[in-house]
């Protein structure tokens, strides 16, 4: 039974610094959720954003329904690193850091 209403969902992208690395994930809230990927607590420092640095958004996607949002990320993750390059390139031509818009 779907519920009525407004939702959003976020399929995103986050690279390091250097932009050598890229990690794809999905969350309700992406504010909240790239705070989490900052500022973890102790008990998940050992997750893969913390350990390679990947804290810059570069890229996402907004849905309204959980199920399209979760089947477009399992899509983007199984993308080579050249198609996710692309992806990012075309919503997102000189890579800035978008953290500060959401």
């Amino acid at each position: 039974m779907k519920t009525l209403g407004t939702h959003n969902y976020y399929v995103y992208i986050l690279t390091n610094k250097a932009k050598t690395v890229l990690y794809t994930g999905f969350t309700g809230d992406l504010a909240k959720r790239l705070y989490w990927h900052c500022h973890p607590d102790s008990l998940v420092r050992i997750h893969f954003t913390f350990r390679y640095k990947c804290f810059y958004l570069v890229y996402y996607e907004q849905f309204q329904e959980a199920e399209l949002a979760i089947s477009r990320e399992k899509q983007i993750k199984g993308y080579s690193r050249e198609k996710k390059e692309m992806l990012i390139h075309s919503f997102n031509p000189t890579w800035e850091f978008l953290n500060d818009r959401m």
